[in-house]
């Protein structure tokens, strides 16, 4: 078992793969790496799914619930996957600049 990370990313998202994974990129550009990213995705969305099958991380952790959500509730449910005592929130149409986590 390995230990929890310093930070917990969570990403919620929904018929936006090309939108998610430009925001996962920037926080996998972070110059602090203690963080895992836990990406839900709001619903049965194949293109988005393939689309973050496609970034390779181990700290990338991709969730589908059973229905769709909604955005809070999708949030909500990233918090209660998140394995770190931090979390961070970061909309699927958003970036960080790469020292965002180091600073914060």
């Amino acid at each position: 078992m390995t230990a929890p990370r310093a930070v917990s990313v969570v990403i919620p998202t929904w018929q936006r793969p090309q939108l998610v994974s430009r925001a996962v990129r920037s926080v996998l550009e972070q110059t602090f790496t203690d963080f895992e990213i836990v990406v839900v995705v709001d619903g049965r969305d194949a293109d988005t799914t393939d689309a973050l099958r496609d970034l390779r991380d181990d700290r990338l952790r991709v969730h589908i619930p059973e229905r769709h959500l909604g955005n809070a509730d999708a949030r909500n449910r990233g918090v209660a996957l998140a394995g770190a005592s931090h979390v961070a929130f970061l909309d699927d149409d958003d970036l960080w600049l790469p020292e965002k986590l180091q600073r914060q």
